[in-house]
């Protein structure tokens, strides 16, 4: 097993014969050891990238390993624009790998790169549209013109998205699925096989079990299996590799202060019988075998038959867990499989039933349910997969049910006894089966007439419009596809209907797009104005004002949305503040604005004084509003002006400078507003990705210096680094957490 280091061994793993050999190159140049690589093959060429060769020690090499000479090479491409990274995810599409995100220090990426196997060039895709947040330790995988990543660490915590790639588009999408989604994690490995992509393992580690998670690409929907580990195996940073039906599972571990280091063996998982099986427990075996070639002691896979996980995991479902590949037949041979189901179950048992239907997935939402011709009956519209899941199950519950005394069921099951959320499937399928129920082809099959979204009614309509007004159908393009609400008024997009020909259709044109997005108001938004005051542009396109009321983690704010700017994306950190505890404490507040931050100091956390300097007068007006709306004016000083001249000096426990692209001009006076035993700073700024750790040297070597040319003997030192939302590509809005302390002499 050997011990936790970095190494460059190249082993080959023959998943049938179970033979685990170190493969001997041609050669002196390798890899030098490494951890936090990718490696991917293309045709008869493994490309290894990156990964880290120790902790300061980050790499942006690219390795070619010719596998029909096992002969090594270093692509020497110069200054190939591709930045050191490890802990990243690629995925191979055809003669290019896609490269997504990493980590290098405190660094995480966002970027995405794609490598031309065949002219050996990087090229970074352009960040464009919907964009997945920075993160490493995720996976990806690639499916026909698609590629799917999943989870992955973003510095703060574990994450559980599902993003889509179209390669053909060059868009990114965050997929919604249904079923239970798969836990948060990071270290994992993902797999495809035939419609179904595999997540397996990772970060944090649960408890007990390893959960198999399986998306359904057709469906879209979620179905789980557990892997009950009798060895305790720990599938973390392991490779998973699909061949053939078996998912052979290489590697992983990890360290623990409290039990050690722990290494996985290899294991293999059938995963035919993954799709087909039920409730029955896989029977699990691992035996250990010597590697004559290495006459060293090594973990050998067992080539055997039936389906097993080999070292110790035992397989049973917790939800349903079925492909709708090589559905079952009846056992009438000659009986054709219709193309759609439903379940039929008497009246009185409907409710019920339809209830365990839903909660397994089974029940088709696309299609109606009906009566028979006497009322008896409902029809229930149900997936194919559930066809295959309740003949199979029919197939053996004869026997089943004979054996019922035998222990074979751990408790008969009561019609009017139970809880539906601690139905297991078999017993699903057992009590629909005592309800009577049968799977009839479905000979109605009436389509539930679809919705029309907001965006769909909008593109008609004014499809329609241009076409009557004879404007080119190029205009189509600059209709927006999201928009935004604030209150009753419908934000469009600053870079929709851009084009000077739509103000010769305006007023029909706007009628329309309210109607479509069902808006009380319709307003386009700008950029803010390059005022020291920051005003908004925003313009009123239906609607007499621009004065909103917006309800935010139970705070009212009031503005005029034509002249004040409003940011949604600042929520989180204005919850952050909102749960700080300021009972005893002075706030000051230098960008005070309409209360962004004053209101959650005052209402939530209880600050016993806030002075608010503002010198938009707009945004004073709306803040006085909203202060005495949230009945807490009492306990607030508004400082009209420059923060600069009308700040006040050695009152603040705590100042917060939440003014973006940066605060610094105002870095001064925040100091000097803190008590003189120091304080906390809020510091916001912007950075990019890449330059944030040197921006927070930054702004500690400034607020030291500050405090010492203002007489100060304090202990600066950052406290914490909030990530508040990304800006622009690759530009992230940050806050530091400043601590000054007086130095005890």
């Amino acid at each position: 097993m050997g011990r936790h280091a970095r190494r460059n061994d190249l082993l080959l793993l023959d998943p049938y014969s179970g033979n685990l050999d170190m493969v001997s190159t041609v050669g002196c140049a390798s890899p030098s050891p490494r951890l936090g690589h990718t490696a991917s093959l293309v045709g008869n060429r493994m490309f290894v990238i990156g990964g880290r060769t120790g902790p300061d020690k980050i790499l942006s090499d690219v390795w070619i390993l010719d596998t029909t000479k096992n002969s090594w090479n270093l692509l020497q491409c110069g200054d190939s624009g591709f930045p050191p990274r490890h802990r990243h995810a690629a995925a191979v599409m055809g003669s290019n790998i896609y490269v997504f995100g990493g980590l290098d220090n405190d660094i995480i990426f966002s970027s995405f790169y794609v490598f031309d196997t065949n002219n050996l060039h990087w090229k970074e895709i352009p960040v464009s549209g919907y964009w997945p947040c920075a993160r490493h330790s995720h996976a990806m995988v690639a499916s026909d013109s698609q590629i799917f990543m999943f989870g992955g660490y973003n510095g703060g915590k574990a994450l559980g998205d599902l993003h889509s790639f179209d390669v053909q588009k060059g868009q990114w999408t965050k997929e919604r699925t249904a079923g239970r989604n798969p836990h948060a994690r990071f270290s994992h490995s993902i797999f495809l096989y035939k419609n179904y992509l595999g997540v397996l393992g990772g970060c944090p580690v649960r408890q007990h079990c390893q959960e198999l998670a399986l998306l359904d690409l057709k469906l879209r929907l979620w179905k789980h299996v557990t892997l009950n580990s009798v060895g305790k195996d720990l599938f973390v940073r392991s490779t998973a590799n699909v061949v053939g039906d078996d998912l052979a599972i290489v590697g992983g571990g990890a360290s623990c202060y409290a039990f050690g280091t722990k290494f996985s063996e290899p294991a293999k998982v059938s995963l035919l019988h993954l799709m087909h099986s039920h409730d029955e427990p896989v029977k699990t075996q691992r035996k250990r075998t010597s590697n004559q070639n290495e006459g060293t002691n090594r973990n050998n896979i067992e080539n055997s038959c039936g389906p097993q996980l080999e070292h110790a995991p035992n397989i049973s479902e917790d939800e349903s867990s079925h492909s709708d590949d090589n559905i079952p037949c009846l056992n009438d041979q000659s009986q054709m499989i219709a193309l759609h189901y439903v379940l039929q179950l008497e009246k009185k048992y409907a409710k019920l039933g339809k209830d365990i239907l839903k909660k397994f997935g089974w029940l088709d939402l696309g299609r109606k349910a009906y009566s028979d011709e006497g009322g008896v009956h409902i029809g229930f519209p149900v997936h194919q997969e559930f066809f295959a899941v309740f003949h199979e199950r029919n197939h053996n519950l004869g026997d089943a049910f004979d054996r019922q005394n035998e222990g074979l069921f751990s408790k008969p099951l009561k019609r009017d006894k139970f809880l539906l959320n601690e139905l297991s499937c078999s017993e699903a399928l057992i009590l629909l089966h005592e309800y009577g129920a049968i799977v009839l082809g479905d000979k109605v099959v009436e389509e539930r007439k679809a919705a029309k979204s907001p965006l769909k009614v909008m593109t008609e309509a004014i499809t329609s419009l241009i076409e009557h007004k004879g404007l080119p159908a190029r205009l189509l393009e600059e209709l927006p596809t999201r928009w935004d609400q604030l209150g009753d008024i419908v934000l469009l997009p600053s870079t929709s209907f851009k084009d000077s020909m739509w103000d010769s259709i305006a007023e029909e044109l706007w009628s329309i797009v309210a109607k479509s997005l069902k808006a009380h108001r319709l307003a386009r938004q700008g950029p803010v104005a390059a005022t020291g005051t920051r005003d908004s542009t925003l313009q009123i396109l239906v609607g007499d004002n621009g004065w909103v009321n917006h309800r935010e983690n139970g705070i009212l704010y009031s503005f005029d949305a034509t002249k004040c700017m409003f940011s949604w994306g600042n929520l989180s950190e204005k919850i952050r503040m909102a749960r700080l505890d300021c009972k005893d404490e002075v706030v000051v507040d230098l960008f005070a604005g309409i209360g962004y931050f004053v209101l959650p100091f005052l209402v939530r956390a209880q600050a016993k004084l806030v002075y608010a300097c503002e010198w938009n007068p707009h945004a004073v007006e709306a803040l006085q509003h909203n202060l005495e709306a949230n009945s807490v004016a009492d306990r607030c000083i508004i400082l009209e002006g420059d923060n600069r001249i009308t700040a006040p000096k050695s009152v603040a426990d705590r100042v917060c400078l939440g003014l973006i692209p940066s605060s610094e001009l105002s870095w001064v006076t925040a100091v000097r507003a803190l008590r003189r035993e120091g304080g906390i700073l809020h510091v916001h700024g912007n950075t990019r990705d890449s330059e944030e750790s040197q921006w927070i040297d930054h702004v500690s070597k400034s607020i030291y210096d500050i405090a010492r040319s203002e007489g100060y003997t304090w202990e600066v030192s950052i406290e914490h680094v909030e990530r508040v939302k990304w800006y622009a590509p690759h530009i992230r809005h940050v806050v530091a957490d400043v601590r000054c302390r007086q130095i005890q002499i």
